[in-house]
């Protein structure tokens, strides 16, 4: 400790960029790091823990904990119209927004203040919006966005669009290039396109996690919601065998209670004899207000039309807009995993105990006082897992 805190040697200097290169991976994802080392056997000594008293600048150059720039002002991308869709419908009111994201944040701080989440005005916004400004809900939301990410490795470790680019080629999902005429887009699926021999069904649900993420960036999508087309041809036997009750469990639970996006309808065609079965797993998870949004309409495109006018759908579902393209969301998709993983921060696994530990910030060796001088500066930091 006296070497890295007193004597500016060239053998300290050595150890310290050794050290920063070891734990750079850990660390890219906030853009500055933490660069200051506690020796576990030693205990600092009463000049090397002066910044502990509040004074962060107190310590050297290189060894100060720094936060990285603060993102952007928040500017509201909404247009008139859903201003005032949102203000009807969400209880948004503008004069308010500010405010209300700054609640949100504040209840983080105070009831979750060890929870690896960005906290920003546009990121808790989309929260908001999800639970109509309710802060209670939003909280449990959030919540729930980042314990879901914790407890499915599966799913979450390495996602990025580069890890899913077999699914997009497969056809298994593509958005249609135009909304519906109360502005939502159109996620469409296709579980017939997949084959198990493949890949494993989790990622068919990675592919559908990143859509959504892409989705939610727009503010328009946040209060217009999504519509889920889903195309169950060709789905056999061996297929929805994949999808068990703790499965479903878990994609329910993300769609429905761990995810700020409003869905809308989910409507279902050509859905076979099977699917009673599909769909009897998945009802027990479903909210009743979930459940009324499922419209099963068969083989009966005149029933789908009501929902969805065929001056938007392709051709393979009685539309006017050409044959169905996947081709240009799953170019979308990996044109979004520079933004993606900078945002979602996936360069350590969810399960990395290493990442954890130094994400947490200063150790029980720092002692508590550092942990109150920090404070103020760890709240700006983006966190990721």
């Amino acid at each position: 400790m006296s070497c890295l805190f007193g004597r500016e040697t060239m053998k300290a200097r050595k150890y310290l960029q050794e050290y920063k290169t070891k734990e750079q991976n850990l660390w890219e994802c906030t853009q500055q790091h933490y660069t200051m080392e506690v020796d576990p056997n030693k205990s600092p000594k009463a000049g090397e823990n002066a910044s502990c008293n509040g004074d962060a600048s107190a310590l050297p150059t290189d060894l100060q904990l720094q936060a990285p720039p603060k993102p952007p002002p928040y500017v509201c991308t909404l247009s008139p119209q859903l201003i005032a869709k949102a203000q009807e419908e969400l209880q948004e009111k503008p004069e308010w927004r500010l405010r209300d994201a700054q609640a949100l944040r504040d209840m983080i701080l105070k009831e979750a203040p060890n929870l690896k989440t960005r906290l920003d005005d546009a990121f808790l916004l989309r929260f908001l919006r999800a639970r109509k400004f309710d802060y209670d809900r939003a909280l449990k939301l959030l919540l729930n966005y980042h314990a879901s990410q914790k407890t499915w490795p599966e799913v979450f470790s390495n996602l990025r669009p580069s890890a899913i680019k077999r699914v997009l080629d497969s056809g298994f999902l593509t958005m249609l290039p135009r909304p519906d005429p109360l502005g939502r887009y159109i996620l469409v699926i296709r579980p017939g396109r997949w084959k198990i021999s493949d890949y494993p069904i989790t990622e068919n649900i990675r592919a559908i996690y990143i859509t959504l993420e892409k989705l939610v960036q727009s503010e328009e999508n946040q209060v217009n919601g999504i519509v889920i087309l889903a195309d169950y041809g060709g789905v056999a036997l061996s297929q929805a065998a994949q999808l068990g009750p703790f499965m479903a469990k878990k994609v329910i639970g993300i769609l429905q209670d761990g995810f700020p996006m409003r869905i809308k309808t989910v409507n279902i065609i050509n859905e076979p004899i099977i699917f009673k079965g599909i769909f009897a797993i998945i009802k027990p998870f479903l909210k009743e207000k979930m459940t009324e949004r499922f419209v099963l309409h068969g083989s009966d495109l005149s029933s789908l039309h009501k929902d969805i006018p065929p001056s938007i759908l392709p051709q393979e579902y009685g539309g006017t807009m050409g044959k169905l393209n996947t081709t240009a969301w799953a170019e979308s998709l990996l044109a979004f995993e520079e933004e993606f993983v900078a945002e979602f921060c996936q360069t350590c696994s969810p399960t990395d105990n290493a990442h954890a530990q130094y994400a947490d910030g200063p150790t029980e060796q720092s002692g508590q006082q550092c942990e109150d001088s920090f404070r103020g500066v760890r709240s700006q930091l983006y966190y990721c897992y």
